[in-house]
């Protein structure tokens, strides 16, 4: 057993998830956890023949029904710190993220607690998206940052490494956000609570294979969440639970 896991969520991926595989055990050492949402193209049986190839660095976990990227992590991240891990790693399934790069984001670890792969630092890059989509993902990662004050670039970006101490520390039950927002709400309190976020440059492939889950439910989520987290920041303060603006510190 490897010290670090990489969490995958999946919603049809079974045309995805062999090449993601075959890359990630080319630059181990890491174990690998699918969460698939019941899948109807059959994603999680993919898995299980994969986990057979890879006995002890592949575990599946099943789950019933379609709940959102967010819930979905929330499952992986107990299953990891269940089973001991100390660095938690997160990718997409679509092969955007490539799993070379984990070595950067787990050597940035040693100093920090958090670390996103940036496609919005000096040396990130984004390959085949047109100028609108690349846009409009550099403006929904700015209205958030502004808002919420988080000093990170990319704060939507999906490729992050934790350090265990610092994703322990997360009331996983308060997490709220089901879909993309997920990535900024989980940011932001991290940031919060006095943790050192840092990011390293990557590139990020669109996808090739399979359907974009992004909609106007999960985009209209985004713009509302900061606005959501700063109304629970301000009533824990009206609660006396912790006093405006402060961070926790670890």
């Amino acid at each position: 057993m490897s010290t670090s896991l990489v969490v995958v969520p999946t919603y049809n991926e079974a045309g995805n998830l062999p090449e993601l595989v075959r890359r990630l055990a080319a630059v181990g050492p890491y174990d690998l956890l699918i969460v698939d949402d019941g899948s109807p193209d059959g994603t999680a049986a993919v898995g299980q023949r994969l986990a057979a190839e890879y006995p002890g660095q592949l575990a599946v976990l099943r789950r019933n029904a379609k709940e959102g990227l967010g819930p979905a992590y929330v499952a992986g991240f107990r299953w990891a710190l269940s089973h001991g891990y100390d660095f938690i790693f997160q990718m997409d399934a679509d092969l955007s993220h490539d799993p070379v790069t984990l070595g950067r984001l787990r050597a940035a670890l040693d100093g920090a607690d958090l670390v996103v792969g940036s496609r919005y630092v000096p040396g990130g890059f984004t390959i085949g998206w047109p100028r609108r989509r690349r846009l409009l993902s550099q403006l929904g990662s700015l209205y958030a940052r502004q808002l919420l004050g988080v000093p990170v670039r990319d704060v939507t970006g999906g490729f992050k490494g934790f350090r265990r101490r610092a994703l322990a520390s997360l009331d996983l039950e308060r997490l709220g956000a089901r879909g993309f927002g997920f990535q900024v709400e989980v940011t932001y309190r991290l940031h919060r609570n006095g943790y050192r976020v840092v990011e390293v440059p990557i590139t990020f492939a669109d996808r090739q294979v399979g359907v974009s889950k992004m909609s106007s439910a999960i985009i209209a989520e985004a713009l509302l969440l900061p606005w959501q987290l700063l109304l629970g920041d301000w009533l824990d303060h009206v609660r006396g639970v912790r006093p405006w603006g402060e961070q926790l510190g670890n």
